[in-house]
């Protein structure tokens, strides 16, 4: 028997390969399956099941090209309606795979058709669980995904409740957890930075498997301090019901290099949005007028997810040397499909062609703790997440938090110069160049984010515990 979780660190996803006796299992495959065909080929292994544990919010899963290259099975847990074929299983079916068995576990909560598949060793012990976005190490799965008219947050957060107790909480200490997600995930509030555990250890440390939890109080805790989802997360869940592209479909339409004048006529003719992916120094120094900065080295597809409202918004790249590829692919996994290709050459070709550059003004912390002192009135925006901003912020600081930024855009002046920092200079600059693109022209970006100011004598207003008071 061979387990292997396939961890991507900016979805903060956990995909699995689970390999006995020349059968293969994958569970919640991510949009480009290649990787997971060439590792059973290497095995001389056939790929058997591909089992979704529910209909995932923040990714585009590739059970459907998977299926397609491989004629294996897409199993999904009791209540899945889909457009396309799928085995339906019952809560308990035992699925065989080689030598193990792997037991399907209906766990309504997160989604009405959540499930844990729990494998059966070759001697008939239950080795490990994969929970999917019902039980992560440190949280569960946030239950207001799934709200219909018929069916509230606390419907659903009652329903994890039973599944947790009834289905998993009986299992064996020594029982592996394996999640679908880690720390950075929306699907929960507290993810640990671990992506494996023992059962008996999250019995112990995860607020929600407290042994003696009521339900109100678990409705309660687990409802309490939930953000609302990303805009995406939606229409992710409708792609992975309903169907999608190819990978292969999507890859040949956006990986295509266009010239400046390709790229411009596009850009005109496409309505298309010129996304800038390369590291936020090089946009600061020079960027095409209007662009919008998301660097693929911070958390690139969430963040194209929550601030890109249209998902099939003709998108055009520009990109580091060589990562065309790597752009679109990510964009695909969020079920950004519409890419239509990528400036070839980057800036220098764009340059040399005679065309506008346009640059963003960035000070550091100190030259801005100088101006701050010569002016405690200046404009500043904090584009952090509440939690942060709760938690340590300038005296004099407008909270403006990037995830919310496009409902936001009534709260700022054009007239006036703002100084915006986030904690350490990646959102910061994507705020820049979405209030750019909408006309703001006063903007300095503050190098180093919060992290470089809280190293300066400016004034904090700290969060301090009521019970310490």
């Amino acid at each position: 028997m061979r387990i292997e979780q396939i961890y991507t660190g900016c979805l903060a996803q956990g995909a699995y390969y689970i390999e006995s006796n020349g059968e293969v299992a994958i569970i919640d495959p991510l949009r480009e399956t290649q990787q997971y065909i060439d590792r059973a080929d290497k095995a001389g292994a056939k790929i058997k099941y591909i089992l979704e544990t529910h209909f995932h919010a923040d990714f585009v899963s590739g059970h459907i090209d998977l299926a397609n290259k491989t004629g294996a099975t897409i199993v999904y847990g009791p209540g899945a309606s889909t457009e396309y074929d799928i085995h339906m299983a019952t809560d308990g079916e035992l699925l065989e795979l080689g030598n193990i068995k792997i037991k399907v576990l209906h766990t309504p909560g997160h989604t009405l058709e959540s499930t844990t598949y729990l494998l059966i060793d070759e001697d008939g012990k239950d080795h490990a669980i994969f929970s999917g976005d019902t039980l992560f190490l440190g949280d569960v799965g946030r239950p207001d995904l799934a709200i219909k008219s018929d069916l509230t947050k606390e419907d659903l957060a009652a329903m994890l409740f039973h599944s947790l107790r009834e289905k998993i909480m009986p299992l064996a200490d020594d029982v592996i957890v394996y999640p679908a997600h880690g720390a950075g995930s929306a699907c929960g509030k507290n993810l640990s930075k671990e992506t494996v555990d023992t059962l008996g250890n999250q019995k112990k440390t995860n607020y929600a498997l407290r042994a003696d939890m009521t339900k109100a109080e678990f409705v309660e805790e687990v409802l309490d301090g939930i953000a609302p989802p990303p805009q995406y997360f939606a229409k992710n869940a409708m792609m992975n019901k309903m169907g999608y592209d190819s990978f292969e479909a999507v890859m040949q339409k956006g990986n295509v290099p266009l010239d400046p004048e390709q790229f411009e006529a596009l850009a005109n003719h496409e309505s298309a949005l010129i996304l800038d992916v390369r590291p936020q120094s090089d946009f600061i120094k020079s960027h095409i007028p209007n662009s919008i900065f998301i660097g693929l080295n911070g958390g690139f597809a969430p963040w194209v997810g929550a601030l890109i409202t249209d998902i099939k918004q003709p998108i055009l790249l520009v990109v580091p040397e060589g990562k065309a590829e790597e752009a679109v692919t990510r964009l695909s996994r969020v079920g950004y499909d519409n890419t239509l290709g990528y400036l070839e050459g980057g800036l220098t070709a764009w340059e040399a062609s005679g065309r506008e550059i346009d640059t963003l003004e960035s000070i550091s912390a100190d030259t801005f703790a100088n101006i701050y002192k010569e002016d405690d009135s200046i404009k500043i925006l904090d584009v952090r997440k509440d939690g942060e901003y709760s938690s340590s912020h300038l005296e004099t600081a407008q909270h403006f938090a990037l995830d919310y930024i496009n409902s936001q855009m009534e709260d700022v002046d054009r007239n006036n110069t703002y100084y915006i920092h986030c904690a350490g200079g990646y959102r910061s600059v994507i705020a820049a160049s979405i209030l750019k693109a909408r006309g703001f022209n006063k903007l300095i970006d503050v190098a180093g984010g919060f992290g470089a100011i809280k190293q300066t004598d400016l004034p904090t207003t700290d969060f301090v515990c009521p019970s310490t008071i």
